[in-house]
């Protein structure tokens, strides 16, 4: 992916400027490739302008990705709450909302993805705590299904991790003009997630 010039820069704050920029260029040359020329380049701004909003790059890339997660984990939890009380009903609605989330913000998603090794020890231990606290999510509505006779699985904690890795390698290949919309992704996936953890129903015969 190519890291266009953010454009019309006048009609948002310096610091969404700023930030959609990093992701750009982070999607194409990585955090470490990554300059703060680059940045300012593509804000169309200058590089001591970036000091007045942020400290560092390290800076720019954990605010990139705390702010990726809260709004990763508004969408999935206000899916939740507009979901019915099943957890098959809830355990749908998660994912849906993860793979749209992986989808129309995919180039934040990917940063998300691949660049918590460029994070300091406090960004780390930030971006843990609020991946730790989506997964509780998924967590919560899987081991429910489990105690309630709706999911069969022996591994709930397994299939939290493999489902949520399902949704987020989405980031990695989908692309806006293959042939499947959000929506339709979002769907398939629902049925493969709760094909991990429902019964097996033998054939007949």
């Amino acid at each position: 992916m190519c890291a266009a010039k953010v454009t019309d820069s006048s009609a948002r704050t310096g610091r969404q400027v700023i930030l959609d920029s990093a992701v750009a260029n982070m999607n194409e040359r990585g955090y470490h490739g990554t300059s703060m020329r680059d940045i300012a380049r593509g804000a169309d701004i200058t590089v001591a302008s970036i000091y007045h909003h942020f400290a560092s790059k390290q800076e720019i890339l954990q605010e990139i990705m705390v702010r990726a997660l809260h709004d990763a984990l508004a969408m999935t939890r206000g899916a939740l709450l507009r979901s019915g009380g099943s957890p098959a009903d809830q355990l749908q609605a998660l994912i849906r909302a993860w793979i749209l989330f992986h989808t129309t913000r995919q180039l934040d998603a990917m940063v998300g993805a691949t660049e918590l090794r460029s994070l300091d020890d406090v960004g780390r231990r930030l971006v843990v705590a609020l991946r730790d606290e989506q997964e509780h999510l998924f967590r919560d509505v899987i081991e429910r299904g489990v105690e309630e006779g709706d999911f069969a699985t022996k591994y709930p904690r397994d299939a939290v991790r493999g489902i949520i890795n399902m949704g987020q390698s989405v980031c990695a290949w989908w692309r806006p003009d293959g042939p499947m919309k959000p929506d339709e992704l979002a769907d398939r996936y629902a049925d493969l997630a709760l094909a991990m953890v429902r019964p097996v129903v033998p054939p007949r015969g």
